[in-house]
């Protein structure tokens, strides 16, 4: 039986005094649940993040990194930079680094392989806007985003890969997909899944759904028979909201 995952996407939020603060405060607000539980701080954080998750059961993630493991890349951080302090997870493709930084199904694809190469463990992004749902595509935008993003993988890493459905039209809107619509695009992209590498490898797939998630719906999402929890933006700034999603 697939874990449920709850990652908190805290995006460019968060000084190092109050990550501190924060993990202190929400790890024992969490230290009993069965599901694992990540934060995806900024770069400035992790250092403090790290250390102050130490003796919980908080996982710490990156929100980006580079496919490359060392160069002439002003301003970007490897995976083998991440994994030198310990970092256990990394985001890659969300729709914000897609619209603003150019990230493509390629440079996605990329990272996802060098992120195995460099020991992390990849939650890679995949949603649709609101004109590629309006016109009826979101199951042609999304599985063909999963398709390309999971090209040239081995079994092994497929199953270790994280992907988190995230409609775009949903993320801080405060607009969610109804239970339904998210738990059959997250259907949608396990079948693409068992399509490639087989019913096997697809029913082990780690799939969240993000997009406005907050304590008030992640029960009924949860509680859908594809979804295996979440990717949460702004109600993971919140310690005691998030904690009341994790223990949904």
């Amino acid at each position: 039986m697939r874990k449920k995952v709850i990652a908190g996407n805290w995006k460019m939020n968060m000084l190092p005094n109050e990550t501190i603060s924060f993990i202190e405060e929400l790890a024992p607000l969490v230290k009993n649940t069965e599901n694992e539980v990540i934060l995806c701080v900024p770069y400035t954080d992790l250092f403090y993040a790290l250390l102050t998750a130490q003796n919980t059961n908080i996982k710490i993630g990156a929100q980006n990194m580079h496919y490359e493991e060392n160069g002439a890349y002003t301003g970007e951080i490897s995976g083998k930079m991440l994994k030198s302090i310990n970092v256990d997870y990394v985001i890659i493709g969300h729709s914000e680094r897609r619209q603003y930084f150019n990230e493509t199904d390629e440079t996605v694809n990329k990272k996802i392989k060098s992120a195995f190469r460099d020991g992390l463990k990849p939650i890679v992004c995949v949603g649709e806007t609101l004109e590629q749902r309006e016109a009826g595509k979101t199951e042609e935008i999304i599985t063909k985003q999963t398709e390309l993003a999971l090209a040239g993988l081995t079994n092994e890493q497929v199953q270790n890969t994280i992907i988190a459905y995230e409609p775009i039209w949903a993320i801080g809107t405060g607009k969610t997909a109804t239970k339904e619509d998210a738990n059959n695009s997250i259907k949608s992209i396990r079948n693409k899944i068992a399509q490639i590498y087989g019913q096997n490898i697809a029913d082990g797939v780690i799939i969240q759904y993000g997009g406005s998630v907050k304590s008030a719906n992640a029960k009924e999402l949860f509680e859908m028979s594809d979804i295996d929890g979440g990717l949460v933006g702004g109600a993971s700034l919140k310690a005691e909201e998030f904690s009341k999603i994790v223990n949904f």
